[in-house]
């Protein structure tokens, strides 16, 4: 590319050199892509750019800030509003979300339904959310990544292709779905780590992601997130433990 123009948000960045870094933008037009440039460029900011260069780190230069678009309705134009701010706990998910994109998408692989999704979880993390809606927010979110990934979960099936059974226990494995722990092992189900109980899971598949099945939805993310991190720490979420410490 040469000089394209480029609308996006800013994932990561590393220090390169005295007066430049690395960044990291999830673009809408090429997904994640990686590039140097002028030092300076903020976090959940939508930016305007162009890129340069043929391999795989690009050259970025006129970073700024976009634009508020004039025929937009007011609803779709606050994550530009410079008067709203990502702030409090809802900086650590916005972290969150920056860091499972940059660490788990491909680079330049066109993203556009996942990237509108992006720029709406900001739009609400801009907002004051409870506890609830923020983890709503998120689990909402990770579902379109793992859609983008390729990821499709069964909830009415368990690895076998036998349907859920509600009086029955499983637990999840990321590379074959719900596995059923036999009949024997159910009056210890309840210390077999993430074991989930048929009825749960039945649950999920007919309400989807709701204040009801969001802690069951919690906990089956974060194993499918930790598998496709391999189990590497996430940084956001260490800064986030430690924050609900001092709170407490």
């Amino acid at each position: 590319m040469r000089n394209e123009a480029l609308t996006g948000y800013l994932l990561h960045q590393r220090p390169y050199q005295e007066k430049r870094a690395l960044y990291y933008l999830f673009s809408k037009e090429h997904g994640v892509i990686s590039g140097i440039g002028k030092k300076g460029a903020p976090l959940f900011e939508p930016l305007q750019l162009f890129a340069t260069g043929k391999r795989d780190l690009k050259t970025f230069s006129q970073i700024t800030i976009a634009p508020v678009t004039a025929n937009k309705p007011p609803s779709e134009t606050t994550q530009n509003n410079p008067c709203q701010k990502i702030s409090g706990q809802n900086q650590y998910a916005a972290l969150y979300l920056n860091e499972i994109l940059w660490r788990l998408l491909p680079q330049e692989d066109t993203a556009p339904n996942l990237w509108q999704h992006y720029e709406a979880s900001l739009n609400r993390l801009k907002q004051p959310l409870t506890n609830t809606e923020l983890r709503l927010c998120l689990r909402e979110f990770e579902q379109q990544l793992f859609i983008q990934l390729g990821f499709a979960m069964a909830l009415t099936e368990d690895s076998l292709g036998n349907s859920i059974a509600a009086d029955s226990i499983y637990r999840f494995a990321p590379d074959a779905g719900f596995l059923a722990i036999n009949q024997q092992a159910n009056e210890q189900a309840s210390a077999i780590a993430n074991a989930f109980t048929g009825f749960e899971i039945q649950s999920m598949a007919a309400l989807g992601i709701t204040e009801a099945t969001l802690s069951s939805f919690s906990r089956l993310y974060r194993q499918l997130i930790d598998h496709l991190l391999d189990h590497k720490p996430l940084q956001s979420r260490k800064l986030w433990q430690q924050q609900q410490r001092y709170q407490h």
